[in-house]
């Protein structure tokens, strides 16, 4: 095993923001009881959303499963479910609801899905993994571990069906200084080639990938690009891809990001500059919203992306829309223009877009609402409309949306 592995393995820290973490229980009950709208005064809907999985690490570590029914939220079946370990992160394959993956301090466990239900876990690898992803082709399982001085990647292959372990993980390790590697924040572009994982003070680093390699090779190339903070004292919390398999742009949060450096700010890259010298898109990097940009989603639509920022430890947080604009034929210029903002709670932590485009989900756990879900207004582009929310104290860190 590498050594920067076993320094990761040894050095353990807790989850980000574990000290933030104060609240318990969550605001989900039995499946049969239906939580209701609050706060929604305009705008309703009584619209219905595709499944999503919420990641609970209070004292009692859990994963929900819920969806919106008619405008309400309503339990899938036998949820919440009772995890193994104290949890890190959690991750969907892109292409199917066959399994759920969750990082915990036990390792990492794939449950099988039956009509969004989970069913038994099963160990996929013994190691503590900050975060998790499953790639396109659904044939790995992505690992991101932290290390003395760096971080190590891991390739698990996996039964696309089950996510059970079917060979032998392949690993890659890089030296970075100030490495600092973020929970639950890695992401996988849509044309599988590439690896984002922000790494607080230094910076990002960028992880070429195959899937399609000969059985027994390692599918992680040995050689990342490492992209600096852009000022000093700055950190790198969060990442983000356009979608499709032809991205446009990728993105990276980081506190000290804006043009004064002295808030958060949201950096645009041109994803065709990966490999040469990099591009960022006209008006990058902008101030975020926030002083600390800790979640990324660019919305399905390609035209717009969200960053979810925290505005301090007694602060209510927000969620910043970008408008993204398009100019030329060939060699596209991409702008990205500050447009839209909501409220969101105390440090929100991770965001996630439903299957049927409609909704947009948001959890944290340092202050109320804990739990977010909106809708894209009908008449103002970019915008989002509260529906429903939880004001009950929890320890919600992760968010995901079966595909």
């Amino acid at each position: 095993m590498d050594l920067l592995k076993r320094a990761g393995k040894l050095a353990m820290v807790a989850p980000l923001l574990s000290g933030f973490l104060t609240g318990c229980g969550n605001f989900w009950q039995a499946p049969s009881t239906t939580t209701t709208s609050s706060g929604c005064t305009s705008n309703c809907t009584t619209a219905s959303s595709g499944a999503f999985y919420v990641l609970n690490a209070s004292t009692t570590p859990q994963v929900i499963g819920e969806s919106i029914v008619s405008g309400k939220v309503t339990g899938i079946s036998g949820s919440p479910w009772t995890l193994q370990a104290a949890p890190y992160a959690m991750a969907i394959p892109p292409g199917n609801s066959n399994f759920l993956a969750v990082s915990t301090t036990s390792g990492v466990f794939a449950y099988p899905l039956t009509n969004g239900a989970l069913g038994t876990g099963t160990v996929v690898s013994t190691d503590q993994a900050y975060s998790v992803q499953v790639d396109m082709s659904g044939a790995w399982l992505i690992e991101a571990i932290p290390g003395t001085g760096g971080v190590t990647v891991g390739a698990i292959p996996i039964n696309s069906s089950t996510g059970a372990s079917i060979g032998t993980e392949q690993d890659v390790s890089f030296a970075v200084t100030n490495a600092a590697l973020q929970v639950n924040k890695m992401v996988i572009s849509g044309d599988n080639a590439n690896i984002f994982i922000p790494l607080g003070a230094g910076g990002t680093v960028v992880v070429p990938f195959n899937a399609a390699v000969t059985t027994g090779a390692n599918p992680l190339g040995s050689k990342a690009s490492i992209i600096p903070v852009a000022n000093t004292g700055g950190s790198a919390l969060s990442v983000g891809v356009s979608p499709g398999t032809a991205p446009a742009l990728f993105y990276i949060g980081e506190t000290l990001a804006d043009s004064t450096g002295t808030t958060g700010g949201l950096r645009a890259f041109n994803y065709s500059s990966l490999g040469s010298t990099l591009t960022q898109a006209t008006g990058s990097p902008l101030t975020s919203g926030g002083l600390a940009p800790n979640a990324i989603l660019p919305a399905a639509s390609g035209t717009y992306v969200y960053v979810a920022n925290g505005e301090g430890t007694t602060s209510a947080g927000n969620i910043t829309g970008f408008a993204i604009t398009s100019t030329g034929t060939t060699a596209l210029t991409y702008t990205l223009t500050k447009d839209t903002s909501t409220a969101a709670g105390v440090q929100p932590l991770a965001l996630a877009e439903d299957s049927t485009g409609t909704f947009v989900f948001e959890v944290g756990s340092l202050g109320s609402p804990y739990f977010d879900s909106f809708t894209f207004d009908t008449t103002t582009a970019g915008q989002l409309d509260t529906q429903i929310t939880s004001t009950k104290a929890a320890e919600y860190t992760a968010v995901v949306a079966a595909p």
